[in-house]
C-alpha cells in the first residue's frame, strides 16, 4: 500500500475533486454538491503528494446525524487502504459517538468495507434507486 495523507479539501482542491469523479459530468447536481461540501469544510481528501486519489463527504444530512454521504476512490487505487484511511479520518473528527453511512444493495465492495470497519446494518430505504435499495450502516465511534 502506498502512503496517503488525509486532510480537509480547500477551495484550491475543488478542481482535483471534480477531475477524479466521473459522475460530475453526467449526474445532475453532483458538481454543486461537491462545491458546497468543499466550501463548508465537509470534504476530506486522500492525497499522494499533490495527487488526489480519493475523497469523502461527511455532513449531517441524515436526520442531523454525522453521515458519510459520499466516498470515492480513484479506480486504480481501490483495495489499497485509501477508503479505510478516509473513514478513519472521519471517525477521528466525528463530533458525536454515532456515525452513519449508506450504500446500494448492489455495491458489495462498500458493504464489505463497512463490515470490515465495524459498521452494523441499521436499516434500508426503498425507492431511491428503483430495484436497488439503500442500506444504512451505523457505527459507534470510540475515542
Amino acid at each position: 500500500m502506498r502512503e496517503c495523507t488525509i486532510d480537509l479539501a480547500g477551495a484550491d482542491d475543488l478542481a482535483r475533486v471534480r477531475a477524479i469523479d466521473p459522475r460530475v459530468r453526467d449526474t445532475p447536481g453532483r458538481d454543486t454538491f461537491l462545491a458546497r461540501a468543499v466550501a463548508a469544510g465537509q470534504c476530506c481528501l486522500a492525497r499522494e503528494g499533490a495527487m488526489v486519489v480519493g475523497f469523502a463527504v461527511f455532513d449531517r444530512s441524515l436526520y442531523d446525524q454525522p453521515f458519510v454521504a459520499l466516498l470515492f476512490v480513484a479506480p486504480e487505487r481501490r483495495r489499497q487502504g485509501v477508503a479505510t484511511a478516509l473513514i478513519r479520518y472521519i471517525e477521528a473528527v466525528c463530533p458525536t459517538e454515532k456515525l452513519f453511512t449508506s450504500t446500494n444493495a448492489s455495491n458489495e465492495a462498500m458493504q464489505g468495507l463497512c463490515e470490515r470497519l465495524g459498521f452494523a446494518r441499521s436499516g434500508w430505504i426503498e425507492h431511491l434507486d428503483e430495484g436497488d435499495p439503500e442500506i444504512i450502516y451505523f457505527k459507534r465511534v470510540t475515542r
